[in-house]
């Protein structure tokens, strides 16, 4: 199952019947990378891994139907972007009301026309895209184009559930700019933004991995989900941004840790158990940060989950 290139959108065949699937494949097949399942279950399960913009959704399948699986995708918060057309044999006013009613956005009636199935695809893909747009431009930070605090938080509370439900490693970042007052006292606060902007695009650079989220946390605060990471990778990674960020070499002589601009990073993982909550999580990278900051900053900082104030994890141990 290969990757989809930058901007290819991802369409979802879902249908238990091969010449079925193969004649939809050749239909849609120049408008984005086509994937397929032979099973509503299988389907799903495809779609929550590859999050298709559209779902092409039989409905009259063995075991579980169409209405069924339509009904499993709206439930389900990390599928609820991907739009469903029902493909079926019944074309009745009545079959496409239901198919409506059960959340699909269109209905394609059999025997399939090449043109009709390819110009309906082509609207939907159209309209995901745009409201793709529109829901990033919602949840952007306006001066440094990375995630703004509302949308992490959400994404936050979604993937620690989602950690929990697996039982993985969840990480996460919390990452300031070392005395950037005095930054801005000097150069003022236009050149202040510029240089938000410059780190930011390095956080950016280092959340390249699916499912990792940058934002914009406030000020001159930064923080990154990092999925299925453990401390190991935490301090590596740590490392790396501090490093990448020394490296863009951004005067900032009234600095009384380096002549250039740095950053401190705090930074936890932890496998979500009962009764761990994402706020706890949050304050645990907060104290990472705390101690950054208090032991010279310029530094990252890993502490164990639940850990007492300063107690830093060693990543040969951890």
């Amino acid at each position: 199952m290969t990757a989809a290139t930058p901007g290819e959108s991802t369409i979802l065949i879902i249908d238990d019947n091969a010449d079925t699937i193969r004649l939809l494949s050749a239909m849609v097949r120049g408008q984005g990378r086509v994937l397929f399942a032979t099973s509503g279950a299988a389907g799903i399960d495809i779609a929550r891994l590859q999050r298709p913009q559209l779902i092409l959704l039989d409905v009259e399948m063995a075991g579980m139907d169409g209405f069924a699986v339509c009904d499993a995708i709206q439930r389900d918060p990390d599928l609820r972007s991907s739009a469903v057309i029902f493909v079926t044999a019944q074309s009745t006013a009545e079959a496409e009301i239901a198919c409506l009613d059960a959340g699909a956005v269109d209905f394609i009636p059999k025997p399939l026309n090449a043109a009709v199935v390819q110009a309906r695809v082509r609207t939907h893909l159209r309209l995901q895209a745009a409201l793709a747009k529109l829901d990033g431009l919602a949840h952007q930070d306006g001066l440094t184009g990375l995630f703004n605090r509302r949308y992490f938080d959400s994404q936050l509370a979604t993937e620690f559930a989602r950690h929990r439900r697996h039982r993985m490693s969840l990480g996460l970042a919390l990452i300031d700019v070392d005395h950037f007052k005095l930054y801005n006292d000097r150069y003022g606060h236009q050149q202040g933004d510029a240089c938000l902007s410059e780190v930011a695009g390095v956080i950016r650079d280092g959340a390249r991995r699916p499912g990792e989220l940058a934002a914009r946390y406030g000020g001159e605060e930064f923080v990154v989900l990092l999925p299925n990471t453990d401390h190991a990778a935490l301090q590596t990674y740590g490392d790396w941004l501090c490093r990448r960020i020394a490296a863009l070499n951004l005067a900032h002589p009234t600095a009384p840790t380096a002549p250039y601009v740095t950053a401190s990073v705090g930074l936890c993982a932890q496998i979500p158990g009962e009764g761990d909550t994402a706020e706890a999580l949050l304050h645990t990278a907060d104290m990472a940060l705390y101690e950054a900051k208090r032991s010279g900053r310029n530094r990252p900082v890993v502490v164990a989950a639940g850990a007492p104030p300063g107690r830093a994890v060693d990543p040969a141990v951890a």
